[in-house]
């Protein structure tokens, strides 16, 4: 059975939370958008100057909402884990794998406080914490339009597997895929400049076993895949 995160929601959270040692499970915490509504117009002022403007270019309500609850969150959340004034928080790109741009890893400055990761998608937002790098991914399970254009750049193993299920399969097999293979590529630090046909991470009920990395699927809610990948080492 797959792990469950931790809920998060806009109560406030204990300070000093503990930082998972190398090797230990990561810190997964889910919360759901709509229950920051109530909170999120008077928690826009923890966000930084460039995160204001990026919330505020969003076309669409929604995604604004999105954008906030999740990047004041992960403030929130950084804040406990470091004991730290949440808006006072600069972060950072670590250097990118692929191209050497400064579009890797998010950090925070001056190489302090743990690893993490943060994903959003609709209503649910992911976020993972841990000693060594790490990579959560969240998706909204897709519709076929969108499954059968996207997987065709898949690993040619996964693009089989996903053929050959029934339509009615077909969907939630692709949401387990992709969430693995963007947790990994954030893990990594590439992203989505890596390559997505490279490395097989599977698209049944158990992920694939990836050198130097530990990766799991995440229970989230109905609807929902989710997936956290991890490396062993920093």
């Amino acid at each position: 059975m797959s792990p469950a995160p931790r809920p998060l929601g806009p109560e406030p959270l204990p300070s000093g939370l503990a930082v998972p040692a190398p090797g230990e499970v990561p810190h997964v915490w889910a919360l759901r958008v709509s229950s920051y509504a109530d909170a999120l117009p008077n928690s826009l002022v923890l966000l930084d100057a460039a995160e204001r403007e990026r919330h505020k270019a969003f076309v669409r309500a929604a995604d604004r909402a999105s954008y906030a609850a999740a990047h004041v969150a992960l403030r929130r959340l950084l804040g406990a884990y470091t004991d730290a004034d949440p808006a006072a928080l600069e972060f950072t790109r670590e250097t990118c794998p692929v191209c050497a741009g400064a579009h890797g890893r998010p950090a925070l400055a001056g190489g302090a406080g743990p690893h993490f990761s943060l994903s959003h998608s609709a209503d649910m937002v992911l976020i993972a914490v841990a000693g060594t790098p790490v990579g959560a991914d969240v998706e909204r399970i897709p519709e076929g339009r969108f499954v059968d254009d996207v997987a065709r750049s898949l690993h040619p193993r996964e693009r089989d597997e996903l053929a050959a299920l029934p339509a009615q399969e077909r969907l939630a097999a692709f949401a387990r895929c992709w969430t693995r293979k963007e947790a990994y590529l954030k893990g990594t630090g590439e992203g989505l400049a890596g390559d997505p046909a490279r490395d097989y991470v599977g698209s049944g009920a158990a992920p694939a076993t990836l050198p130097g990395w530990s990766l799991a699927d995440w229970t989230v809610d109905e609807g929902y895949a989710a997936a956290v990948a991890v490396a062993d080492s920093v």
